[in-house]
């Protein structure tokens, strides 16, 4: 067990650094290069579903700081499988509340999930676009308690995180 445990870490930590090198190609005009992209984060999500099957949430005492933020950041890209970002999002809320994940991570996988369910997200961590030099949101549930919901879980107020995105 000890073995696989740490095989998983660097599985994770692999991956990551994958999606990281490869994420360019999320928002390239050629096709091709988005191909790579989606077949890469499927094949992600895809792997994620299994280490959840058989681990649960891949929390930082069992994988290490940097795995589970590996373990988070495919949920967050898995936009393609509805079926594990629900599935992450559950056993993270689960994991949240044991005191074994991060509350603010949960609110970026909340909100990415919402917005691919077709709603309103919460937090307002997730930006549809940019128009103009600025940033525009996917649509909030409710705007004006936003900042106050974000504080809670250690992001900072909208303004200064949409000012990260703006064109200069």
């Amino acid at each position: 067990m000890e073995h696989d445990v740490a095989a998983l870490t660097v599985e994770l930590t692999d991956m990551a650094a994958a999606d990281h090198q490869s994420s360019i190609r999320a928002n390239s005009d050629d096709p091709a290069e988005q191909l790579v992209w989606r077949r890469l984060t499927a094949r992600h999500g895809d792997r994620l579903g299994e280490i959840m099957n058989e681990y649960g949430w891949p929390t930082a005492a069992l994988v290490g700081e940097e795995a589970a933020r590996a373990a988070w950041l495919i949920a967050q890209h898995a936009d393609r499988q509805l079926d594990v970002q629900r599935r992450a999002l559950q056993l993270m809320e689960q994991a949240v509340s044991a005191g074994s994940a991060s509350p603010r991570e949960l609110a970026f996988l909340r909100d990415r999930t919402l917005v691919n369910e077709g709603r309103k997200q919460i937090y307002g961590t997730q930006i549809a676009g940019v128009k103009d030099g600025v940033p525009i949101p996917w649509p909030c549930e409710a705007p004006e308690g936003m900042d106050r919901l974000r504080t809670e879980v250690g992001i900072e107020p909208f303004d200064e995180y949409v000012a990260k995105f703006a064109m200069p």
